[in-house]
């Protein structure tokens, strides 16, 4: 197979489990927060969904490393407007989900106070990389 097709999978599927690790997680918060469960926060980062933690992880620490290779293997230059946008968006995405697993940690630790802030940094997290997905996906060359 062709180093850049390779590259452009790769770098789909990263992007794939990011997102939708991060839509199960918030599937199976939302379901636990229905059913009354209390201690719904302070599960997420136990041993079963730390795996599902670890994987989002690591593909957001690949993305921007394969989208840079992708970027140089084809020859675009890097001023252009989607790219600059799509960079933008996934650093402040990034540090959202980064704040997200350190609000989370402290929920798991104590009783849940501030859950708004932490929904909200979820949502904005979730909304950042899902319109990089998009420039991503419409490249307007």
């Amino acid at each position: 197979m062709e180093h850049l097709t390779t590259l452009k999978i790769l770098h789909t599927v990263a992007a794939a489990l990011l997102l939708l690790g991060g839509l199960g997680l918030a599937i199976w918060t939302v379901r636990g927060r229905r059913r009354g469960d209390a201690q719904a926060y302070a599960k997420l980062l136990r041993r079963p969904l730390l795996w599902v933690w670890l994987v989002m992880v690591l593909a957001l620490l690949s993305l921007p490393v394969s989208g840079w290779w992708l970027v140089h293997r084809i020859g675009w230059p890097l001023g252009q407007a989607w790219l600059l946008g799509s960079s933008i968006l996934y650093t402040l995405g990034a540090g959202a989900v980064c704040w997200l697993l350190v609000r989370l940690n402290r929920l798991r630790q104590v009783e849940a106070v501030g859950l708004r802030l932490t929904l909200a940094l979820a949502v904005f997290s979730g909304v950042c990389l899902l319109g990089t997905a998009a420039l991503m996906g419409a490249k307007p060359v």
